[in-house]
């Protein structure tokens, strides 16, 4: 049976995304009777290149009308409009139909790493190769000696770093989690940054600790607004999560002395440390003072969290102490992860995405930045990572363009969730990794509104 002919035009200049367009039109053709149940439709690969836009769009659509019941997939030979109309569609006569709600088809919320960048040869390759060895009863509470040299040699190429101990972990909050428990007792008190992480928030809280905000600015983390009794300090330096600024050379310093004076843990998230567009990155904390610093980082935002594997550098006492938590609680990082690392980075594949990741998301974020400044959008942020921040001055103002931009079809963040007390800067955040360039593009047109 060939494919039915389907009446459908879209509109690139309008300020509704193509994928809602496309399920409207498909939605008005089976109501109005130019579409019988029974019709087969294009694949969503045939009918993105008759219309001209990327396979994201047809599958959007073809999924928001499966979910309405409009259409059904027979295994094997295609997707068809059903038989049975939704059950809220009259019997006889086409239906008037209210509105349906818009597909939240793009996902511009921080956080999501560019995944489709990944080589898929490169991928297959590495994961054959993990799953080559003989299954092993001997477990390596460190990591696989493979995949810290993987790690050390990473940290000293991309971060500037001489690792000294490299432990493997399950990712950042995993390790956070397991410092919690080895290093820090109930009751302590730990330093965060305001706004900032609040898995990491969550996390020492349920181990019983206090945790106590401190303010961030353009600079980053104020360290003379951290109190003098706390055990640890939990910062993002590199690009402040979700501000995005950079803790500068000055208060770096004077971070590490603070902590050496008081005897301080310094946990040092290296979040988007790998993802800076403008100048070199700022020395790592842990180069600074690696006798009071934790340094942590994940594959998470520059391959997959699919993989699981982050890695800690910490002083030899805290490490053994994460170490002696393993063994007591027969914990230990998933060893397949570590194995697809190690073999991207032996085979090179890990430095080359590197390079290619930086290169897309710097023209990723002077494309979004551009569009927004253009139309009179102020921006914030340091020109790294993958995400941006588009200020505002109330709460209310920042709740209603999460609400615009959902109406749209597209999901946005807000800063007033990343803190732990009140509220004093608002904002929207804007990641530009986690969907194609051209839907990312397609999006703009619509968000402008939304901030103007």
């Amino acid at each position: 049976m060939s494919d039915t002919a389907l009446p459908v035009s879209l509109d690139r200049d309008s300020l509704v995304p193509l994928a809602v367009q496309l399920a409207d039109a498909l939605r008005a053709a089976a109501g109005d009777g130019h579409l019988r149940g029974g019709d087969r439709l294009p694949s969503t690969r045939a009918l993105a290149s008759r219309l001209g836009v990327s396979r994201t769009v047809t599958s959007a659509a073809y999924e928001q009308l499966h979910a309405e019941g409009w259409i059904a997939g027979r295994h094997g030979s295609g997707t068809y409009v059903t038989t049975t109309p939704p059950a809220d569609r009259p019997s006889k006569g086409p239906a008037p139909r209210t509105p349906a709600a818009p597909l939240t088809l793009v996902d511009l919320t921080p956080g999501v790493p560019w995944a489709d960048g990944v080589e898929r040869a490169a991928w297959r390759r590495a994961w054959r190769a993990a799953a080559d060895p003989r299954p092993t009863y001997r477990e390596d509470r460190a990591g696989l000696p493979a995949y810290r040299d993987a790690v050390s040699e990473h940290l000293l190429r991309h971060r500037g770093l001489a690792a000294g101990t490299v432990l493997a972990t399950g990712g950042t909050t995993a390790a956070v989690i397991e410092l919690a428990g080895a290093v820090l007792s109930r009751g302590d008190r730990v330093a965060i940054e305001e706004p900032g992480y609040q898995r990491a928030v969550q996390a020492f809280r349920r181990a019983g600790m206090e945790v106590v905000p401190v303010p961030v600015d353009e600079e980053g983390l104020r360290p003379d607004a951290v109190p003098a009794d706390v055990r640890a300090v939990y910062c993002s330096p590199a690009h402040q999560y979700p501000l995005g600024s950079r803790m500068s050379a000055s208060r770096r310093v004077e971070l590490v002395e603070l902590a050496r004076a008081e005897g301080m843990l310094v946990i040092e998230d290296d979040y988007d440390g790998e993802l800076r567009f403008d100048v070199a990155p700022l020395p790592l904390l842990a180069a600074l003072a690696p006798d009071v610093v934790a340094h942590l980082g994940t594959t998470s935002k520059i391959l997959t969290p699919a993989l699981g594997a982050g890695w800690m550098v910490a002083p030899s006492p805290v490490a053994a102490a994460v170490l002696e938590y393993r063994e007591g609680t027969g914990t230990r990082p998933s060893p397949a992860g570590q194995r697809v690392l190690a073999e991207l980075a032996r085979h090179g594949d890990l430095g080359r995405h590197l390079r290619k990741l930086r290169r897309e998301l710097s023209e990723r974020r002077s494309l979004v930045s551009a569009a927004l400044t253009s139309a009179g959008i102020p921006v914030l942020g340091d020109d790294a990572g993958a995400h941006l921040v588009v200020p505002c001055g109330t709460a209310a103002e920042e709740a209603a363009r999460l609400t615009a931009a959902e109406r749209a079809g597209i999901r946005l963040d807000g800063l007033v969730r990343h803190f732990t007390g009140t509220p004093t800067v608002f904002g929207n955040l804007i990641g530009y990794a986690g969907c194609s360039r051209e839907v990312l593009h397609s999006a703009l047109k619509p968000l402008i509104p939304v901030f103007a």
